[in-house]
């Protein structure tokens, strides 16, 4: 059986974009020095301060899990939570790395609608005890995008800022689509991030145009005392830092990134149109950066598996999710809909 040449299962299975490519080849010339003591490193790093429009800490690791393990165990110690939202990713699909690089700190499950945390059920973990038998919430992570496709509002963002102030918590952000978010608000990175009370992102890279990296930026410094020697621990301190550094100086100084992730949403919105046109198809969240989800009878879910599409039915409490990457084409999704049609006739 031919596999489609593009699948809708993540924006994991896309190749490395040009500008990535060939920054990647361009940190290929010569010798230059390891574990990031290299100008290709610290030209990245700046990039990222000059973005942020702040003096922030960067560091680079392999891949999201440990961006968000080992900055969260950065913000606290073994005998604290964090409180994130039940189908955050460092719930689902993380191995229970945040409490291992932590050596115990707990998640505190909050819901909320289309997978942004409600205020006030966030307050009700916060204060549901603080005798010295419960762990103490430090930290509130979310995620944006969200792990439904759902974007967090700058209000929202600023009212969430609030609630931790109120009870001293730190905010830790999982981006790994962050550049999605951005270009569906179209805010600066600044004001959705460190000016909105955030106070660790974890960028990713990967899902848009990289073969391998992410990056951690500290908006506070003092929190990311010593973090490199956590990251060095953790096996995460490349010996060749900069085949991680360059493509993201790659997507950065040329704008890629947030291209990249437009293009993406772009995609996914012309997706939801043509799912809408389909009478009876329900989605089940709104489309608001590069993901669909939607409800489709088994039958339906098999006879599109037959025809080779790869798609995940276990994220986003049931239903079918549909994601879109820098370099899905409109024609696959021409193609994808018209095997879902016949598929449910």
């Amino acid at each position: 059986m031919k596999q489609p040449a593009h699948q809708f299962a993540s924006d994991n299975y896309s190749g490395i974009c040009p500008q990535a490519l060939d920054y990647l080849l361009a940190a290929n010339q010569g010798d230059v020095p390891s574990y990031g003591n290299d100008d290709w490193t610290q030209r990245a790093a700046d990039q990222f301060r000059a973005l942020f429009e702040t003096d922030c800490d960067v560091f680079f690791v392999f891949n999201g899990t440990a961006a968000n393990s080992l900055s969260l165990a950065a913000l606290c110690q073994s005998y604290h939570s964090v409180i994130c939202h039940e189908t955050a990713h460092i719930e689902t699909d993380e191995c229970g790395g945040p409490e291992f690089a932590s050596n115990g700190s707990k998640l505190l499950l909050a819901q909320g609608e289309h997978g942004k945390l409600n205020l006030a059920d966030v307050e009700r973990l916060i204060t549901r005890r603080s005798d010295i038998h419960y762990p103490k919430p430090k930290v509130v992570s979310i995620t944006q995008a969200t792990e439904l496709g759902t974007v967090y509002s700058l209000e929202e963002l600023h009212a969430l800022r609030d609630l931790a102030d109120r009870y001293a918590l730190k905010i830790h952000m999982d981006g790994s689509r962050f550049a999605n978010a951005l270009a569906s608000l179209d805010k600066s990175p600044a004001q959705l991030t460190w000016q909105a009370g955030v106070d660790v992102l974890c960028l990713g890279g990967t899902k848009n145009g990289m073969a391998i990296g992410e990056a951690i930026v500290f908006f506070e410094r003092e929190l990311a005392a010593d973090f490199a020697w956590r990251c060095k621990q953790a096996g995460q301190l490349a010996s060749k830092m900069r085949f991680i550094a360059a493509p993201w100086l790659g997507l950065l100084e040329t704008g890629a990134w947030l291209s990249n992730a437009r293009q993406a949403n772009a995609t996914a919105a012309y997706l939801e149109q043509r799912l809408r046109a389909v009478p009876g198809l329900r989605l089940m969240f709104p489309r608001q950066a590069n993901s669909v989800f939607l409800e489709l009878p088994a039958t339906a879910i098999a006879a599109l598996r037959a025809k080779g599409w790869m798609f995940y039915t276990f994220i986003g409490v049931g239903g079918v999710r549909l994601m879109c990457s820098w370099n899905t084409p409109r024609q696959a999704v021409d193609q994808f809909m018209d095997d879902l049609v016949s598929a449910l006739a």
